[in-house]
């Protein structure tokens, strides 16, 4: 098995302005004392393809509604590999819970933008059975798989990205 990214926190200072804009203003001791708590995303087996990315804070979504997540994590790995972003299976199964850009890519030079590669996600609880869904702080609710990619013969990209949601069609 190839061994080719590691999970790393952000800064505390890029942390807290991710989850301000995510959780609104709290206090610094709170926010200090969630950023200190950040788990780095772990495989649950040896057998399991997926990383699962574990909530910051306790989320409750009642059906049809959203919310913005700052994980506080970033992902280095090497040229040539993507990090895709699903939600964890047994949340989706039982309530619908989607990421709102179906699957997220994290792409290998993400990690050196000006947001430090400060990952987030936007999930949406889309049950139709009226289900409430509450995840606890520390609780898996995402999984990230790495994937290697290839590109065309004639692939002539050379921009360099500065920044996440439609960075690099700007």
């Amino acid at each position: 098995m190839q061994r080719i990214a590691k999970f790393e926190k952000v800064s505390y200072e890029q942390f807290k302005e991710g989850y301000i804009d995510c959780f609104g203003e709290k206090s610094e001791e709170e926010i200090q004392a969630v950023y200190d708590n950040l788990k780095l995303p772990k495989r649950a087996t040896s057998g399991s393809a997926g990383y699962d990315f574990f909530a910051p804070v306790e989320v409750t979504l009642r059906p049809g509604e959203t919310i913005k997540i700052a994980t506080g994590i970033r992902a280095r790995m090497e040229e040539n590999w993507v990090l895709k972003l699903y939600p964890r299976s047994g949340l989706g199964f039982k309530y619908r819970l989607q990421l709102n850009n179906t699957v997220g890519i994290i792409d290998s030079d993400y990690y050196y933008s000006d947001n430090e590669g400060h990952i987030f996600a936007k999930i949406t609880n889309d049950s139709n059975e009226g289900k409430t869904v509450t995840i606890d702080a520390g609780t898996g609710f995402m999984q990230g798989i790495f994937l290697e990619y290839g590109i065309t013969e004639d692939d002539d990209a050379s921009a360099v990205r500065n920044g996440g949601f439609g960075s690099t069609t700007k």
